[in-house]
């Protein structure tokens, strides 16, 4: 199994910010233990620099990443306030039948209700989504109607 960690960098910083990333390493580590077989991309991780990148080098990595998401079998995202790289990321794995699971308090946000196979309000939420095989049975369920 192939999971893409997909979550908030920049959101609405107008300035060249970047979020806090520390979810990442929790939600890889958690993801792994799950599912230890699993190769986990976190973007973060190849491109902690990412804001300094000029145009083409962004754009580069962006599509690199939107064509990955389109063929991960999951895509787990962060999305704890609006983020549009993440909507795309989200959009993509979903036009492409991949499961997407999003953790998140933005529940009747469209993006969200129109992509997400199964929506978590927080991290704990989703932690025991995933030790009580609710995520695992997304996979199964998919499956079938492939």
């Amino acid at each position: 199994m192939r999971i893409f960690l997909a979550g908030i960098m920049q959101g609405s910083h107008v300035a060249a910010l970047v979020h806090d990333q520390s979810y990442r390493e929790r939600f890889r580590r958690a993801v792994e233990a799950r599912w230890p077989e699993a190769e986990v991309y976190d973007p973060h991780a190849n491109h902690a620099n990412s804001i300094g990148y000029g145009v083409d080098q962004a754009r580069k990595v962006f599509v690199g990443h939107v064509e990955m998401c389109q063929v991960f079998d999951l895509l787990v995202a962060y999305v704890p306030e609006a983020s549009m790289g993440t909507a795309i990321e989200m959009w993509e794995a979903h036009r492409h039948g991949r499961v997407v699971v999003t953790i998140t308090p933005l529940v009747r946000n469209w993006v969200v209700q129109l992509t997400s196979h199964a929506v978590y309000r927080d991290f704990d939420t989703f932690l025991h989504a995933m030790e009580t095989g609710e995520i695992d049975a997304l996979f199964s369920s998919e499956r079938r109607e492939a």
